[in-house]
């Protein structure tokens, strides 16, 4: 047993595969988060995420074109793309870069939600709205992506029947009077200082 195990050739099954297996999981998960980047508008760290994650590319592809005939490269390979895929996911569902645009339809006046929002410091717009089952009251909000936790969990306590739907917005008006420059919160007009 011993000398099976001193005989294996654990550079070619073992660690070669786990390095392309790893080399794999970073470049596809600094793919997913460069894709983010360049949706978001980021023209800075887009470009220096794309150099990394081609230069590991290259080093595992060539790796696997030097052993054509070892099929655990491929398997290695397959199972890096596959596990960084997931991982680049979980990466930048934890970052939250970015705003997201709150629409929400109540099927009645909402006041209790309306400043429930505006208390925690959410900037809101509402409209009355005529719906399929007659008047709804609609309200939007924009807000950090990383707070939208924050803003369903409000909307599920004070309104748990309404219907809501979220979306990513790539960039706001810089010069929005109502948008606080050290928080990235939408400030309601009431709220804003010299008012």
């Amino acid at each position: 047993m011993a000398s099976v195990l001193l005989n294996f050739d654990w550079l070619t099954y073992v660690i070669i595969p786990l390095l392309i297996f790893f080399s794999r999981v970073l470049d596809v998960s600094l793919d997913t988060i460069r894709i983010v980047f360049i949706s978001k508008g980021n023209k800075f760290l887009a470009p220096i995420l794309g150099f990394f994650e081609v230069l590991i590319w290259l080093i595992a592809i060539t790796r696997i074109m030097q052993n054509l005939d070892n099929v655990i490269y491929y398997i290695a390979y397959a199972g890096g793309f596959a596990a960084g895929n997931y991982i680049g996911l979980i990466i930048e569902e934890k970052l939250a870069l970015g705003l997201q645009m709150f629409r929400i339809i109540t099927q009645k006046e909402a006041p209790t939600l309306i400043q429930s929002l505006i208390d925690k410091g959410y900037g809101i717009t509402s409209l009355d709205a005529e719906g399929k089952n007659g008047n709804v009251n609609v309200i939007f909000s924009v807000v950090k992506r990383s707070e939208s936790p924050k803003v369903i969990e409000i909307i599920n306590r004070y309104n748990p029947n309404a219907f809501y739907s979220i979306e990513d917005i790539r960039r706001v008006n810089d010069n929005n009077p109502t948008l606080n420059k050290s928080t990235n919160r939408i400030i309601p007009r009431w709220m804003r200082k010299g008012r």
